[in-house]
């Protein structure tokens, strides 16, 4: 495959925003633990086991490790498909539906939505589902 042709690919935005959203998650972590614990916390070597504790700051802890979880899933796949071809759309679309989702998620989860953040999770799943059946079809 020429070069040309990978660089066209509709994916090779889609995981430049997603790097987008990754700081995004690394940012709203920082800023929630600097906000509780204080610059020079923040600043430091943190040899010390002190951790943020409270509500937000732990939200945005497990909502970031979240994300980092399916990150990897998400980014080989695009990129596999990248590789591969869409014809089809459909990896594309659960592509873009899985960083629109992952969007959602982090606002259900720093309010402490219970039902519909697990649900935007879940749908973040299916996408990636999408995106491996693209592949393999």
């Amino acid at each position: 495959m020429e070069p040309g042709v990978l660089s066209a690919s509709p994916f090779l935005p889609l995981i430049g925003w997603s790097v987008v959203l990754l700081v995004v998650h690394i940012l709203l972590q920082s800023m929630m633990a600097t906000q509780e614990l204080g610059s020079r916390w923040n600043a430091g070597p943190r040899d010390e086991s002190l951790k943020p504790s409270g509500r937000l700051a732990g939200r945005a802890e497990r909502a970031s490790a979240n994300f980092r979880e399916t990150y990897p899933a998400f980014i080989a796949l695009a990129l596999a498909l990248v590789l591969k071809g869409d014809p089809s759309g459909w990896g594309i679309l659960g592509a873009w539906l899985w960083f629109f989702s992952r969007i959602v998620y982090i606002p259900l989860y720093l309010a402490g939505i219970p039902y519909l953040r697990s649900f935007v999770w879940l749908i973040s799943l299916v996408r990636l589902g999408i995106m491996l059946l693209a592949l393999v079809l």
